[in-house]
This record gives C-alpha cells, structure tokens and sequence, in this order.
C-alpha cells in the first residue's frame, strides 16, 4: 500500500514538474510571438535569469580553485585597466556597466561586472570566462598562447571596477579603440594647432559618426 501511494506521489510530482516547464514554454512563446527576436527588446526576468545560470554552467568546478598568479598592485590594476579599455571596453563600456554601443546591441546584455552576481565569482572562475568565453552569449574566449598573465591582471582589474575614479574613466577614454574617421579628426586637430595644413575628410569618413 505503501509503495502504491509512492508511486503515485511521484506521478503527481512528475505531471506538476511537466506542466511547470509547458508552461515556461508558453510564455516564452507568447513573449516571442508578441515582441519577436529582437536584441533590442529588454530581456524578461526569465531569461536573465537562464543568462545567469548559463554562466554558472559554463565554468567547470575546477576553476574556483584556481589562484591567480599575478599580485594586486596599483600597476598591475593599471596594466589591467588599459588591456580592457582596449579589448573588453567597446562591450562592457569602461566602467564595466555593460551601457555600450555593442554592449546596448547584444542579446543578452553584458552582465554589469561591478555588480555581486560578477564580483563574487572566484579569481578562477573570471579568469576561466576570459580564456574560454560563455556559449550562447556574446562573450568570445581571449584565450590564445601567452595571454595567461593578461587575462589575469583583467581579473585583477575586474576585482576594481566599483572603485574605478573618474581620472581612470577619463585616461581608459583615451586608451579605447579609435575608428580610421576619429584618428584623422584628431591628426587634423593635431596639424591645426602646430599650424599645418589639414588633410580634407575623405568622403566615406564624413559618415563615421
């Protein structure tokens, strides 16, 4: 008798389990139907939710034992802020809020790295997403032989993003990615005030905006 009501215990548990993920599947169908595939669209609290917990199941157990090699010093935080300002900012924007034009762009968002569900993954487990990347979403692994040491000084500078002064901001401005249209704006400014004549903008530069 005993085992009978078990079993249909578990039958009950098993139909309300299926008629949970049905139903899942029912609103993302709706959601889909009503604002369609857009990365534009806000992600419903569902699929951050399935964002995050696809980061988590991306990184192998593993990795949170890994310690990071690189001391923290203000150099090695610096060294950091530049590599992102170069490689991770055009993303992440440089204070790494994820408010960027391709960050605004992906879907899902880039996570905001000065937040708790960012800052308390383990040294490892960073470094881990930076080497290899996360399936499904828009971040690509770095990793490539001999960018051990940078990924980790990126952790170190990861670790001081809710720090980050505006001076910092304002010196990684200068360090982030220049198109071919804003290097010759700043020649042309550069020629300007030493008194030289400027090379005219060439007509596809005039758009770069």
């Amino acid at each position: 008798m005993a085992s009978r009501n078990m079993n249909r215990t578990f039958i009950l548990i098993a139909i309300a389990a299926c008629a949970a993920v049905l139903g899942l599947l029912a609103a993302v169908a709706a959601q889909i139907l009503h604002d369609g595939l857009s990365t534009r669209a806000t992600p419903t609290k569902m699929e951050s939710m399935l964002a995050r917990n696809v980061r988590h199941l991306a990184i192998p157990s593993g990795a949170k034992r890994q310690v990071n090699p690189v001391s923290s010093s203000n150099e090695i935080v610096h060294q950091g802020m530049l590599h992102f300002a170069d490689h991770c900012a055009s993303c992440h924007g440089n204070d790494g809020s994820g408010d960027s034009l391709f960050g605004k762009g992906l879907y899902p968002k880039p996570p905001d790295l000065r937040l708790d569900a960012t800052q308390k993954l383990a040294d490892g487990e960073l470094f881990w997403i930076i080497e290899n990347g996360v399936r499904f979403t828009g971040m690509p692994g770095f990793g490539n032989p001999g960018t051990q040491e940078d990924s980790w000084k990126l952790v170190r500078f990861i670790r001081h993003l809710p720090q980050l002064s505006a001076d910092e901001r304002s010196e990684m401005e200068r360090n982030n990615p220049k198109s071919p249209g804003d290097r010759l704006e700043e020649k042309q400014e550069e020629d300007f005030l030493n008194g030289k004549p400027s090379a005219p903008l060439q007509p596809s530069e005039h758009h770069h905006h």
